[in-house]
């Protein structure tokens, strides 16, 4: 299974994500996790710390070995460079996921990128179709990194949502994003969900039949994002860990398991 997650920002993307990644492994699954998140913060979520997030370059920074595989530093250079090695060579394990940092699309400014944008969209090009692990892309609020040769091999686009005007509107965005350069599996998981009202309210914004699940407002994630101990006796913890099952085995239904 192979499936980007986008969303508005703060919307809880890197939380579905990581989460995803922990119940693939634990399933069986090889699970490949790529931090296509300007924000970059899932490897903390996976497990890395402070410093090792820093030590880790990402691969839209390496200048060098981007100009030598593109085969130029100028007008002129290779728009499908070799990458098959990158994601082998540069990703590392943490708590059995493949973790590899990409960095962000670039954008404005006064330097062109277009030698990194186009290496790291036939990175993620090749991770997506030739690898055989299941692949989870944690996206920016955008879908940059995804282009019309990379919908070939990505069985999905999970888009993020919470119960508001505005996070529904940047979903519709980014499901017209997707549908033009040709993913037509595009499904929806509700976040931060207090009452069975804002679901209801969600399936009036967005095709209800293409909800895969909603995760409840939880102190469970406050205080695991303060690095707080939960204090409801792991009752949170394990209302949280159903509903990502949930979303989990209705991924594995559309699309089959490990």
């Amino acid at each position: 299974m192979k499936f980007a997650v986008s969303g508005k920002g703060g919307v809880g993307k890197t939380t579905l994500s990581a989460n995803l990644a922990f119940q693939m492994r634990d399933k069986g699954y090889q699970v490949f996790a790529i931090d296509a998140d300007p924000d970059l913060s899932l490897g903390t979520v996976l497990g890395l710390s402070e410093e090792e997030i820093q030590k880790l370059k990402p691969i839209v920074e390496m200048r060098e070995m981007i100009v030598a595989r593109t085969q130029g530093d100028g007008a002129m250079y290779v728009i499908n460079p070799e990458v098959d090695d990158i994601w082998q060579k540069f990703s590392i394990e943490v708590n059995g996921i493949r973790f590899l940092k990409m960095g962000a699309i670039k954008t404005g400014g006064s330097s062109c990128y277009c030698l990194e944008n186009t290496f790291l969209n036939s990175l993620v090009n090749s991770i997506v179709i030739k690898t055989k692990e299941a692949v989870l892309l944690d996206m920016g609020a955008g879908i940059e990194h995804l282009t019309r040769g990379t919908s070939r091999g990505v069985d999905c686009i999970i888009i993020v949502v919470e119960p508001s005007v505005v996070s529904t509107d940047t979903a519709k965005v980014t499901k017209k994003l997707a549908e033009d350069i040709g993913i037509k599996n595009i499904f929806y998981v509700g976040n931060k969900i207090r009452s069975e009202k804002e679901i209801e309210f969600l399936k009036t914004r967005v095709p209800a039949d293409m909800i895969l699940g909603c995760i409840s407002y939880n102190d469970y994630l406050l205080d695991q994002a303060m690095g707080l101990a939960a204090d409801d006796n792991g009752a949170g913890k394990e209302k949280f860990d159903a509903e990502i099952a949930g979303i989990l085995k209705n991924i594995e239904d559309r699309f089959g398991g490990a």
